[in-house]
C-alpha cells in the first residue's frame, strides 16, 4: 500500500522511536505506518463537542504486539488497549472493502463523559492478517 504524502514528505503518520523500542521490547506481531486514516464520529457529545456526524482525515500507523492494540493518529495515540483490559473485547473490528479496517467503539469506554460512536478507519494492505490475530488474542 502507498504511504501517505504527508508521510513521504514529514514523517507524519510514523511510530515515534521511544514508542517503537517500547512496542519492539512488547514482541510487535504486525505493524504498518504511514497509512491512511480516518475517524468518524456519530452523534457524539464530548464537553465542549458535538457532533452528529464528522469525519477528520489523519496519516497514520497501527500495530498489534503480544501485549497490545496501538494506532497513533499523525504521532498521538488514538487507540491504546492492552489485551489484559475487558474494554478491548467491546472494540468493534471489521473489515470494509478490500484494504480497510475498522475499529468502532462507544468513547464512553475510555472517558465517561463522553458519549456516540467513533469509528477509526485504517487503509491496510495488512487488514486480513490484523483482523485475524486480532481475533486470536481475544478469544
Amino acid at each position: 500500500m502507498a504511504k501517505t504524502l504527508f508521510y513521504r514528505l514529514f514523517g507524519l503518520g510514523k511510530m515515534p522511536e521511544q514508542f517503537k523500542a517500547t512496542l519492539n521490547s512488547e514482541g510487535i506481531l504486525l505493524f504498518d505506518e504511514g497509512i491512511k486514516a480516518s475517524v468518524t464520529y456519530l452523534d457524539f457529545r464530548a464537553p465542549g463537542k458535538r457532533f452528529g456526524w464528522r469525519r477528520q482525515w489523519f496519516s497514520a500507523c497501527i500495530a498489534l504486539t503480544q501485549v497490545r492494540l496501538v494506532a497513533l493518529q499523525y504521532s498521538k495515540p488514538a487507540i491504546n488497549v492492552p489485551f489484559t483490559d475487558d474494554r478491548i473485547r467491546r472494540l468493534r473490528l471489521s473489515i470494509e472493502g478490500d484494504e480497510t479496517l475498522l475499529v468502532a467503539f462507544d468513547p464512553n469506554l475510555f472517558h465517561n463523559d463522553w458519549s456516540g460512536t467513533m469509528e477509526y478507519r485504517f487503509r491496510t494492505s495488512e487488514v486480513k492478517a490484523f483482523l485475524e490475530m486480532f481475533q486470536e488474542r481475544t478469544a
